[in-house]
């Protein structure tokens, strides 16, 4: 008799993907493309967008019982909370713009957390019909290119005028977090990928938060009718925190300092200053020349500070 409980309640539960979720309210799309809200079982919220999840229908709702297995989350932690993004992604994007001016220490905490959860990242600065600014921003991009990213110029405009193609090719069959800084363009980008997303975003948060208009904290968004490729739109990042990195785990996620982090002379190397640290020897100066900026290795040291107090 239990058996045959447990089985009539395991062909109760259905599939579903998570595509939006606020407080304790989630939005989930069933295979066939249907959508209705859903709410966890027990005090915590646990499924974030983009999360695999069994959920089980009662009345014109439903309740998340199982969230499946993640490939990865992306996610930020400071002293006082952790933020999730998004689950199973296949990359980042991090549209910045070359006005207003970006920060190069917010864009080094959105690679080395990507880094951390073996994530995909695209950098894509925006705004290169700013002739002058753009070209100081793209020097800046210099020691990423270095690196191999996949760094992109685009012109994004509030007309809808942009050429796509290559990020349309890059995005392609693959689920994508878009994330940046207010001002550089996430919104437009958004629309002119996927249209009617405002629109969509108004429906959504209305359904969310019992018909109060808000914005969403992280949204799913289709790009194709075959449900193939999609976008995540995050909210704008100011702040970044790494701390659930450990800060002898911070040079491995970059890899300008990773390439170099094997020729030290000590195991235990800091790279701060050790002597005999293959990195130390790889960072450019005035009248050196070397592999790694003088500007990313200020980073690091400021993060490997940052995250060396913060250990608990």
């Amino acid at each position: 008799m239990a058996k045959q409980r447990g089985a009539a309640s395991a062909a109760a539960l259905r599939a579903g993907l998570v595509i939006a979720s606020h407080g304790r309210h989630c939005l989930v799309e069933t295979p066939q493309g249907d959508r209705l809200i859903c709410h966890p079982r027990g005090k915590k919220s646990q499924a974030v967008v983009g999360d695999r999840v069994l959920w089980q229908a009662s009345e014109d709702e439903g309740t998340i019982e199982q969230v499946r297995p993640r490939k990865n989350l992306f996610y930020r932690q400071d002293e006082i909370r952790t933020k999730s993004f998004a689950a199973n992604l296949d990359q980042v994007l991090i549209l910045i713009a070359a006005e207003p001016e970006f920060s190069e220490t917010q864009l080094a905490r959105a690679l080395i957390a990507a880094a951390a959860e073996r994530i995909v990242p695209v950098i894509a600065l925006n705004k290169s019909d700013l002739v002058k600014p753009f070209e100081r921003a793209w020097a800046r991009l210099a020691p990423y290119r270095r690196m191999k990213y996949d760094v992109l110029a685009l012109a994004l405009t509030a007309q809808g005028e942009a050429d796509l193609a290559t990020l349309t090719t890059l995005l392609a069959d693959r689920t994508t977090l878009v994330l940046g800084p207010s001002g550089a363009g996430k919104s437009t980008l958004i629309n002119l990928l996927v249209p009617g997303a405002l629109a969509l975003t108004g429906e959504i948060s209305q359904a969310l938060n019992s018909g109060k208009h808000t914005t969403t904290s992280t949204t799913w968004y289709w790009v194709d009718a075959a449900r193939t490729t999609a976008l995540i739109d995050s909210p704008g990042f100011q702040e970044f925190g790494l701390h659930h990195i450990e800060a002898m785990q911070l040079a491995h996620l970059m890899p300008d300092i990773a390439e170099h982090a094997s020729g030290c002379k000590f195991y235990n190397c800091t790279h701060l200053h050790e002597p005999g640290c293959g990195v130390i020897a790889q960072v450019e100066s005035p009248g050196r020349s070397g592999t790694i900026s003088a500007s990313r290795y200020r980073i690091y040291g400021e993060l490997f500070a940052e995250l060396s107090r913060t250990r608990y």
